[in-house]
């Protein structure tokens, strides 16, 4: 957790954070068109102006309610806005555009909500507990980075919107960029310990599943230097590897099967050719950029290459690891993530080719670990050995401790700085085709 909030510093630091994390996701609302708003991006996930109100919702009921006990003034939306959906067996929401309520009414909500609830942050403790839970801003820093993931969260609803949904306008902060593919090659890592997760004593701020710190021993593996490319996956698509029973569980295969996937979610096929369908437009495909697929299209491509996915421990191990034995923060070293390290923090749209930051390579010769999408492991999403829950967000981690997600490292180009702390963890199910989410293979 934070280190006490004991100085007028740390005060306007974390505020600051916030109104940085504020702006980000109001400006991803200009990137649509006004009439887009009612939209449903994704057949899972809930309308997009359920997102307008539920940024503010989260913090009214995380701070104003549950830190200081302040009285709601609209507890209808703070109901309505409270939680996404993550839905699992193919239940899908049903709800119509009408059911949700009128633009205008729900951005008055949203400035009532940071109007008060600047007032209370700037008139109140920050530490109104003695509970380690609750004290040294802990809450505050849960609400920056919650905001921050919800930036992903958006900008991949916002691609799956057809282009006339979307300002044209904005198009040009797209910057495509292409280089030779790099020469791939496994990495031999050595035996030796993994550390998971944070202690609680470190006083530094975590999600209730990145403690507590725990070692684990990885025996030697191989790993390949690059995550795969779009131009390596389609040697798999080229070899009918969607068709090819064997390569496939059976819950892909018959996932696969009903839902008619036949090549990647962001391919289009054109003629003989392929394309990729950016944010605003499609281009020929880039065969140096890594390929973003579900857990089962990677599953199944390392299958075909007669290998697997990493687990957790082994992509620590090659991240984070080094041949004398220690660990870094980050797979460069201890410095902190800048732009020559990878392609994260909001810098590209787009992903960029995976040779394109050969200063974020590991001390074993690993490269792009951070950034340019989250890494699938072969890792099912479950506690750490003396996990606690938030007990002001109790269903935040254990709610997907149902053997039904998988664990991703890493971070993606629309993943914030901040969360590309080594203990943090991402988790999705394995047939979610639309996060920006690339994989690399192992043996051994």
């Amino acid at each position: 957790m934070l280190s006490p909030l004991d100085t007028s510093e740390r005060r306007e630091i974390l505020f600051a954070r916030l109104e940085d994390a504020r702006a980000r996701t109001d400006a991803l609302f200009t990137l649509l068109n006004p009439e887009a708003l009612y939209d449903r991006a994704i057949p899972e996930r809930h309308r997009l102006v359920f997102y307008l109100g539920h940024l503010e919702a989260f913090d009214w009921n995380l701070l104003a309610h549950t830190a200081f006990n302040h009285p709601s003034f609209n507890p209808k939306f703070d109901n309505l806005f409270a939680f996404g959906i993550d839905p699992v067996g193919g239940g899908l929401p049903t709800d119509q555009p009408s059911d949700w309520p009128r633009e205008s009414i729900v951005r008055q909500y949203k400035s009532r909500v940071r109007k008060e609830l600047d007032r209370l942050l700037n008139e109140t403790d920050l530490n109104p507990s003695e509970d380690p839970f609750m004290a040294n801003g802990t809450l505050l820093q849960v609400a920056i980075e919650h905001r921050l993931m919800h930036v992903e969260t958006l900008m991949y609803l916002l691609h799956e919107l057809p282009f006339d949904r979307k300002n044209v306008q904005c198009k040009s902060v797209e910057s495509p960029e292409s280089r030779p593919s790099p020469a791939f090659a496994g990495v031999a890592i050595p035996e030796g310990v993994a550390t998971l997760g944070q202690k609680r004593e470190s006083n530094l701020f975590g999600w209730d599943n990145e403690f507590v710190s725990n070692q684990v021993n990885v025996p030697a593996f191989t790993i390949d230097s690059y995550p795969v490319t779009n131009g390596q996956f389609l040697e798999f698509v080229r070899d009918t590897g969607y068709a090819h029973r064997p390569y496939w569980s059976a819950a892909d295969w018959e996932w696969k099967m009903r839902s008619g996937l036949e090549h990647p979610h962001f391919w289009l096929r054109e003629g003989n050719s392929w394309a990729y369908r950016g944010l605003f437009d499609r281009q020929p495909l880039p065969m140096d950029w890594p390929v973003h697929v579900s857990h089962a299209e990677a599953s199944a491509y390392c299958r075909w290459a007669g290998k697997r996915l990493p687990t957790e421990p082994e992509w620590h191990r090659a991240a984070y690891g080094t041949m004398g034995g220690k660990e870094n923060d980050f797979p460069w070293g201890n410095a902190a993530p800048e732009v020559i390290h990878g392609n994260f923090n909001f810098v590209n749209l787009n992903p960029t080719p995976v040779n394109a930051h050969p200063e974020g390579t590991s001390a074993f010769g690993v490269n792009n670990l951070l950034g340019n999408g989250w890494e699938w492991t072969g890792s099912r999403f479950e506690p750490f050995p003396g996990f606690q829950a938030f007990p002001f967000y109790p269903g935040y981690s254990t709610n997907f401790f149902d053997g039904q997600h998988y664990v991703m490292k890493g971070g993606s180009q629309q993943t914030a700085a901040c969360m590309l702390r080594r203990s943090f963890r991402n988790w999705f199910q394995p047939h979610y085709v639309y996060m920006y989410a690339k994989f690399r293979c192992v043996e051994g």
